[in-house]
């Protein structure tokens, strides 16, 4: 299961990075997200993989720690979700008026020769 999630991670910031240099705008914008998502699932995996266990520890004396799951993570992963949605709104708003204003989706403004 670790290896699995260490791949996705992995594969999906490399995905991330190539996209985020390369010089269209739309394309820039789903790195952002593809990067995101890869934060996202390293944030989650902070804490710990475990299946089939409470987020919280229950009620009563001292548990073994090993036998719930941490909601820190979850909360924060919650919360990066909405707003990277938010942020990926305004990106798509401001490259659809950038387009409209150069008549190009490149980066820089300049389509090459």
């Amino acid at each position: 299961m670790e290896l699995i999630l260490s791949a996705a991670i992995g594969i999906l910031s490399a995905s991330g990075i190539w996209l985020l240099l390369r010089p269209r705008t739309f394309q820039v914008i789903i790195g952002l997200a593809l990067l995101s998502y890869a934060v996202n699932l390293f944030i989650f995996s902070m804490g710990r993989l475990t299946v089939g266990q409470p987020p919280i520890m229950p009620k009563g004396g001292f548990v073994d720690p090993t036998r719930y799951a941490d909601p820190l993570p979850q909360a924060l992963v919650l919360t990066a979700i909405v707003i990277s949605f938010a942020t990926t709104a305004l990106f798509l708003v401001v490259m659809m008026a950038s387009r409209g204003m150069t008549g190009t989706d490149h980066v820089d403004g300049k389509d090459k020769d």
